[in-house]
């Protein structure tokens, strides 16, 4: 993904093509080359690259990220408030929290709808195999944060420390 800085570069380098492909339509007109007309459309549409090249430097947001996160699957969302995620079983406490604030971050949207309740819960589980053709979900913890603010500073973080100590430790 481009950064804001350099989508800005390349608005800038596409603003100067498209005005030399316009000073260069100019002078076919100007020679009655038989490009002429074609030149129009080729300034038209570096003009409407120029234009939406600049608009994503304005509209792109970039969002924090949290340390010691790890990858997350979303395995459920009803678009309204209630989310559960996938992390693997080797996951940390530490690690397990900076990922419920990334998901809370990540997964945000204006859109969603409350239904009666202005919170969102992202909900993180892992799968365990305690033995052969058996799977067992687990939940490992749960965020809260609110439904109407981008940043919000009062998200609450459960986590179920007794499912926690279930998890298979790494062997040193």
């Amino acid at each position: 993904m481009f950064e804001t800085a350099q989508l800005i570069e390349k608005t800038q380098w596409l603003g100067i093509a498209t005005i030399a492909f316009a000073v260069l339509t100019i002078v076919a007109f100007l020679f009655k080359w038989g490009i002429r007309f074609r030149l129009v459309g080729v300034t038209g549409f570096t003009a409407v690259l120029t234009g939406g090249v600049f608009a994503l430097s304005l509209g792109l947001y970039n969002r924090p990220n949290i340390p010691g996160n790890v990858h997350y699957s979303r395995v459920f969302d009803a678009g309204a408030a209630q989310v559960v995620i996938a992390v693997p079983p080797t996951i940390t406490e530490s690690q397990l929290e900076a990922t419920l604030k990334q998901a809370a971050i990540d997964i945000f949207s204006y859109g969603r709808l409350g239904q009666g309740s202005n919170q969102m819960t992202i909900r993180a589980r892992t799968i365990l195999h305690p033995q052969e053709g058996i799977s067992q979900p687990l939940y490992l913890g749960e965020i809260q944060r609110s439904l109407s603010m981008r940043e919000d500073e009062n998200a609450t973080i459960k986590l179920y420390r007794e499912n926690l100590a279930q998890l298979p430790q790494p062997t040193a």
